[in-house]
Formats: structure tokens, sequence, C-alpha cells
């Protein structure tokens, strides 16, 4: 175990300064976003000081990246993860006549969500403005459904995708029949 622990330090400063990079963050930025001093940063990145679990906690949450995945070997190239379909999470408390299993990974909340969305006859989400430049792809399944996005409203068949903006009041629908979508919400 004591050999796992120390591969894991010596390869935490790398992995946090690629996820700083990738993220296009400064040193002061980061600083700013965790509440971790700039030096501190900088020095856990050289390798030069081992950060606390509140630490490392907090640099996670402002990089936004995956505390458990900063900690695993590299082994995880060669894994797959599986949700069985009886454990993919729902929203259970949005919409009328509509179904909504959570697709995405709960790190991708605001930025890029994934929705199977399935609708009863008369079935609807409407939904209030998203953050501003948010849009939303919607690819129907099965059935009909209506798009409506600010004043436009569009019929889609299955096959038919829609892309449109979600920064202002919109709504999906099934008016005539059962129907099923999968949705892609950006910048939410």
């Amino acid at each position: 175990m004591a050999e796992k622990s120390d591969d894991i330090l010596s390869k935490l400063p790398a992995r946090l300064k690629e996820a700083r990079r990738a993220k296009g963050l400064s040193l002061e930025a980061v600083a700013n976003l965790s509440g971790v001093s700039r030096s501190m940063v900088s020095q856990i990145e050289r390798g030069e000081s081992s950060p606390t679990i509140a630490t490392l906690w907090n640099l996670t949450r402002a990089l936004q990246v995956d505390f458990a995945g900063l900690l695993e070997g590299d082994d995880t190239a060669d894994r797959i993860e599986v949700v069985r379909a009886d454990d993919v999470p729902r929203i259970e408390n949005r919409g009328q006549g509509c179904r909504i299993r959570i697709l995405s990974p709960p790190e991708e909340a605001g930025h890029h969500e994934v929705y199977d969305l399935r609708f009863d006859q008369g079935g609807a989400l409407v939904s209030q403005p998203h953050a501003r430049g948010a849009r939303e792809q919607l690819t129907v399944l099965e059935g009909e459904i209506e798009v409506t996005s600010g004043t436009a409203t569009d019929r889609l068949r299955a096959g038919d995708t829609a892309r449109y903006a979600a920064d202002v009041a919109h709504s999906v629908m099934a008016p005539d029949g059962p129907a099923r979508a999968f949705l892609i919400v950006k910048n939410a």
C-alpha cells in the first residue's frame, strides 16, 4: 500500500498542473477560485508541498475535476464505467407527464448535460431561461415532439434534431401521443 500511495503522491503535482492548464487558468485564478494561496498552489504543482485533503478538495472543486480521478492510477484508461439502467438518476419533480433520466456524469452539471426524456401523450417539459448563451440539442427517438424556444415553435418527428437557444423560456412537449427524445444541454 505504501508504494501505491507514494506513486499517487508523485503523480499528483503533474495531474493538478495538467488540470489547471486544460482549463486555461493561471495560478492566481486557481488561488482565487479555491481559497488556496498562489504560492501554495505553485508549491503543490512543483511537488515541493503535499496538500492536505481539504486543500486538495478545494483545488479539485476550483478546477472542476473529479477528486477520485486525480488520485487513481493510470489504469483508468483500461476501464469502462457502467451505470446500469436501474441506477440511472432521475428527475421526478420537473415537467408533467414527462420522465427524465440523467445520462451525464454529475461533474458535468451546468456545463454539458445529457438527458433521456420520455413523454406521455400531452406531456410537457417547460423551462425557464438557463444561463446566458445556453443551448439545447434535442433528437426525437420515438413519436412527435413540439419544441418552443422564445417565440419560435417547430414540430419534430422521429429522427429529427433541433438546436435552439435555452437562455430564453423554452419547452418540449408531446401533444399527440407518447414520445421519447435525447436532450443535450450546453452551458446551463
